[in-house]
Order: structure tokens, then C-alpha cells, then sequence
């Protein structure tokens, strides 16, 4: 993680880039959570401050995690547990935007949903109705109980034809002792079985998400707007992709070696948040 960065490597990359001028157009900050703001159940120690800073200058700013294993509810109580409050309008999960995405294309259709317990009382709730056999969508959430079983009966509605979504395509999530299995690893089974069918993802780096993100909060330029975290595909390419700003934090999955070596280019690279806040003090 952050001891696989050189902060001479960050300097060489941010050469050139103004970075105070390009944190200060920001008005608008998406912010990731884990391996961003907090690491597991731990929170780094510069996030509160960050927070604040963003208040102290005008600026606005909305959590977004491509985890769809929690409820917006349960990240609002685990923030609040590392004394950071928040309201419901200021966060959003990969599992809200596939939930808005499927009743806004996919309106009454049968759905297989491989989720947690969370995840398939959010789709029930906004409803969604959810089946076993038959599906006319199958959605690949980050299910923490999967089985072989699951991934056998999700291969085969794929390969029969059904509409093949997932909330998010993050191949690993960080956790205080390395990683584990994500959900574009567990598409990537599903998808090799299918025949190659592709996947359509829901969470970042898509457009349905920044559109999503822009219209729940009024927001009018995009160029405004900073999508801040440490992952590249996913946190990175959502601003850099979108016509909004990516700025990649060192916190997480992310190293300057995979910088060099992607063609995903941060607007600028930080240590952290505070490197990041302290453009803006």
C-alpha cells in the first residue's frame, strides 16, 4: 500500500500539475470509503479533519462505495461509530444505482440476485422482484455467502440469455491484512463458463453512477466535481472517464507502480486525504 510509493515518484508524476489550483476548482467531492477514508473498522487518523476542511471552505461532499454488500443504513452506522455523522442524501452504494438502473430499464422483470442478506432487502424494498428460477436479469452483487451453487445457477441464466448485470466490477476489496474476492472476480467465473458473455456494471467508474451522483445532489458542471479515492479503474477512471476530476489517494489498492503502468491517468496523485486538504487551506 502506501509503503510501495516513493514520495519522489508522486513529485515526478505531479510535475507540471498545479495541484492547489486543481483541488480549489473542485467545489463537489465523491468520496470513497474503504481504503480512502477508513481501512477495515479503522479510520485513518486525517479523515475527520478532511471533512471539515471541505466545510470550512464551501464545498460539498457525498460518500461512494462500490461495496454492495451493506445497506446505505448499515455505512451510516459505521461512520457514525468512528464519530463521522452523516444523513442519508450523503452517501450512495453501487447497490443503489443497479436498484435505480433495474427499475428505471428492467421495470417488472424476474430477478436473480447473488447478494447479502442487505443487498436483496434493499432490492425487495425498492420492488424488485427477486426469484430462483427464470430470471429475466441476473445481478452479481458482492455476496459475502456464495457458493458454488449460486455461481453454477447464475452461469447458467447467463447462458441462457438472461441480462447480465453487476453492481460493481471491483476485482478485490482492501481489508486491514491484505484483500479479498470481489465481484469482478467473481464475473470473471461467470462470465468464462457463459461463453464470454460481458457484463454490464452499475458502480464506478460508469456513467449511471456520475449521473446519478450529479442529479441526486443538483450538481451542474462536472468539471467540478472530484472523484476521490485508491483504486484506478474503478474511483480514478469515474472522473477521468465522465468529464469530472480523479484523484487517486496512495491509502489503499493502488501504488505508483500501477500509475506507470495504466492507462488510467489520475488528474494528480496524493499521499492521502490530508495531502489533498492541504490544498485547500
Amino acid at each position: 500500500m502506501a509503503n510501495r510509493n516513493n514520495v519522489n515518484d508522486v513529485a515526478a508524476y505531479n510535475n507540471g500539475i498545479d495541484t492547489a489550483a486543481l483541488v480549489n476548482s473542485c467545489k463537489h467531492f465523491v468520496l470513497d470509503m474503504d481504503g480512502t477514508f477508513y481501512l477495515g473498522n479503522h479510520i485513518f487518523p486525517f479523515s475527520l479533519d478532511f471533512l471539515k476542511t471541505l466545510q470550512n471552505t464551501g464545498r460539498d461532499f457525498i460518500f461512494f462505495t462500490n461495496n454492495s454488500s451493506k445497506s446505505s443504513e448499515a455505512y451510516i452506522k459505521k461512520l457514525a461509530d468512528m464519530n463521522c455523522h452523516i444523513t442519508k442524501n450523503q452517501i450512495m452504494t453501487s447497490g443503489d444505482v443497479t436498484i435505480a438502473y433495474i427499475n428505471a430499464t428492467h421495470s417488472g422483470k424476474r430477478v436473480y440476485l447473488l447478494g447479502t442478506d442487505a443487498l436483496i432487502k434493499s432490492f425487495l424494498e425498492a420492488g424488485i422482484q427477486l426469484v430462483q428460477d427464470e430470471p429475466d436479469v441476473v445481478v452479481v452483487g458482492f455476496d459475502t455467502g456464495l457458493t458454488y451453487e449460486k455461481i453454477c445457477k447464475a452461469s447458467d441464466f447467463v447462458r441462457n440469455g438472461a441480462v447480465y448485470l453487476a453492481t460493481h466490477l471491483d476485482i478485490n476489496c482492501p481489508v486491514e491484512n491484505g484483500f479479498i474476492t470481489d465481484v469482478g472476480a467473481f464475473c470473471a467465473m461467470i462470465s468464462l463458463s457463459a461463453g464470454g458473455k460481458k457484463v454490464k456494471a452499475l458502480g464506478k467508474p460508469n456513467p449511471e453512477t456520475v449521473d446519478m451522483a450529479m442529479q441526486q445532489n443538483g450538481w451542474k458542471k462536472r468539471e467540478e466535481v472530484a472523484f476521490v479515492g485508491d483504486r484506478l479503474y474503478t474511483d480514478v477512471a469515474a472522473g477521468v472517464n465522465n468529464g469530472a476530476r480523479g484523484l487517486l489517494v496512495l491509502t489503499g489498492e493502488a501504488s505508483m507502480e500501477d500509475v506507470r503502468t495504466s492507462n488510467i491517468k489520475p488528474d494528480a496523485v496524493f499521499k492521502d486525504l490530508a495531502e489533498i486538504g492541504s490544498c485547500l487551506q
